[in-house]
């Protein structure tokens, strides 16, 4: 257990940095300095008021709102209120006058510094929607399916510990510079306006969607950080314990269990078991008369299986893709089932996924599973998460989370007997279309290495290839390649053929990483790796298909690649 928690404070660290943060950063930054210097502990309020309503309405919102018989959106508009409410209050001085009498003789926060410090952080905390990880994804379902235990407290407070460190350095910061620069010290009247102005733009922007393309649009090189740590075998096995889930066997020896398949080789079918069914759906979106669909009637079809939720934004990211392959093979054979597994109480209300298929063009089938009926059918554990299925009703790919876009698609052409064409064009945001997909250097996921004499787990010497072919790496010299990561050791190379406009690797260990590129000797550079694992820049630039050539010095960790 002590592992899982060290892991949720990390994954909540990350969670804190990522583009999901975007929609409540502001209001915490302007919260912070609107005393200026005279209340120091303001960013701990906010930022506390924050952490405790995430962690107290993830882990018993859905039982209180069951419950009380409350819509399920009713917390979310809760928090929008309120910070419309407590943003006009401080805009307006007036207003706020009036907002207060009610509770002068009360022991309820006010809405004057601390008190609406601590009110507005609960606010936050009702509208705050992290990133999805496996962390996230398992005291959302645990809290919704197992009910509360002690363990799923000790992972959901050292997540939101992590969340609160990087929001309150934020906070502390802000409230740093803004004491220091004279124009703020002598205009806070102006500046708790400004702030007041911020959280009601704040509420907006939630209540309306608007932050999603911004969000969408920020590099996701993070989540495959968060991934590597929250996809480690210690780390699923704690969680499968937490929650009581057991691996499954496969039924013969020739077939692959689901998690042994996402391991496995993408680019090629495999045997990863039949098809589950689609139990406890309790409604259909898209379909004739919205009538239910049955893996068993689309027998003799490709069907795609995607677990996703609406306000994931590494679903959003996925939706161009799925779209596109929906239009090219829809008529050829292919269904598409998008299973709507929801992460919080709001987006199991029907017309707000309904509103999210309409925003996002989705026009194949949606299964709303909002008690995890189907999720649990098929030992899901991820958003997004993705399952290809022949013609006869067997599991031939398994994808967890964002890439292989380009890997799937192949395989629904192999399957549906498709001539070969340019894969799908798809413009998921800021981020190259078509770039190179994340690539993994360690043996558990190991799929795009050229070399045909990998050796797990003990050092070997490689001969490179300075030319591999598109998306593919050759290793080197002499390397260690251990389930996550690579150990370089002497004369330690990798060649990478990549097509992106930002080409990223995650390294550790001490030493340094020379990057040089093939079509531009003029191109190098010198990067010093020293202590944990930290993600760094090869290149930069223009999108570019182009050959890396990275020389390790001995002991330097190689995680995983990412493109931008």
């Amino acid at each position: 257990m002590f592992t899982l928690i060290i892991v949720g404070l990390v994954s909540g660290i990350i969670t804190a940095i990522s583009p999901c943060v975007l929609p409540v950063l502001p209001a915490i930054l302007t919260s912070s300095i609107q005393d200026g210097a005279a209340n120091k502990r303001r960013p701990y309020v906010v930022v506390g008021g924050l952490v405790v309503s995430f962690a107290v309405f993830t882990l018993i919102g859905g039982i209180l709102i069951s419950l009380l018989g409350l819509p399920d959106d009713v917390l979310r508009w809760a928090g929008i209120i309120t910070l419309a409410v407590v943003g006009l209050g401080l805009a307006i001085p007036a207003v706020g006058h009036i907002l207060e009498k009610p509770f002068v003789n009360t022991k309820i926060p006010t809405l004057n510094r601390e008190g609406n410090g601590f009110v507005m952080g609960l606010a936050l905390g009702l509208v705050f929607v992290p990133c999805a990880g496996p962390i996230l994804a398992s005291i959302t379902v645990l809290a919704a399916t197992n009910g509360i235990s002690w363990g799923l407290i000790a992972l959901t407070v050292s997540f939101s510990v992590g969340i609160a460190i990087p929001l309150l350095l934020f906070g502390v910061a802000g409230q740093s510079i803004g004491s220091r620069i004279k124009a703020v010290r002598e205009r806070l009247q102006a500046i708790r306006i400004a702030s007041g102005v911020v959280l009601m733009l704040t509420a907006l922007v939630i209540a309306t969607n608007l932050a999603e393309p911004l969000q969408r649009s920020v590099p996701g090189f993070l989540a495959s950080i968060q991934e590597s740590i929250e996809n480690n075998d210690n780390v699923q096995g704690e969680l499968d314990d937490l929650s009581g889930r057991e691996a499954a066997a496969p039924t013969s020896g020739d077939e692959l269990t689901f998690d042994e398949c996402e391991k496995g080789d993408a680019t090629v079918l495999q045997n990863c078991g039949p098809a589950r069914d689609l139990p406890g759906i309790q409604e259909w979106l898209n379909t004739p008369g919205n009538e239910a669909l049955s893996l068993d009637e689309l027998e003799g079809e490709v069907v795609l299986l995607d677990f996703w939720t609406y306000s994931c934004i590494n679903c959003q990211r996925t939706f161009p893709y799925l779209n596109g392959w929906n239009e090219r093979y829809g008529d050829d054979g292919l269904t598409i089932i998008g299973v709507h597994s929801p992460e919080f109480n709001f987006e199991k209300v029907v017309s707000n996924v309904e509103d999210a298929t309409e925003r996002y063009g989705i026009e194949y089938p949606v299964a709303i599973d909002n008690d995890f009926t189907t999720w649990r059918e098929w030992d899901q554990r991820f958003w997004p998460a993705h399952y290809l299925i022949d013609q006869t009703g067997t599991v031939v790919q398994v994808h967890y989370g964002e890439g292989k876009y380009e890997a799937t698609e192949k395989l629904i052409q192999q399957l549906l007997d498709a001539p070969p064409q340019e894969a799908v064009q798809a413009d998921t945001g800021g981020s190259t279309a078509s770039r190179t997909p994340e690539l993994y250097v360690g043996s558990a996921r190991l799929s795009a290495a050229e070399n045909s004499d990998i050796i797990p787990g003990q050092e070997h010497t490689y001969t490179a290839n300075p030319t591999p072919i598109r998306d593919e790496f050759s290793f080197g010299g002499d390397w260690t390649i251990e389930p996550e990561y690579a150990v370089a050791g002497e004369g330690a190379t990798l060649d990478l053929n990549f097509y992106a406009a930002d080409a990223h690797l995650v390294l550790a260990g001490d030493g340094t990483v020379t990057v040089t590129l093939a079509g531009d000797p003029s191109y190098s550079e010198v990067i010093d790796v020293g202590g944990v694992s930290d993600l760094v820049d090869l290149y930069e630039g223009p999108p570019i298909e182009d050959t890396l050539h990275l020389e390790f010095s001995e002991g330097v960790e190689a995680y995983a690649f990412t493109f931008g």
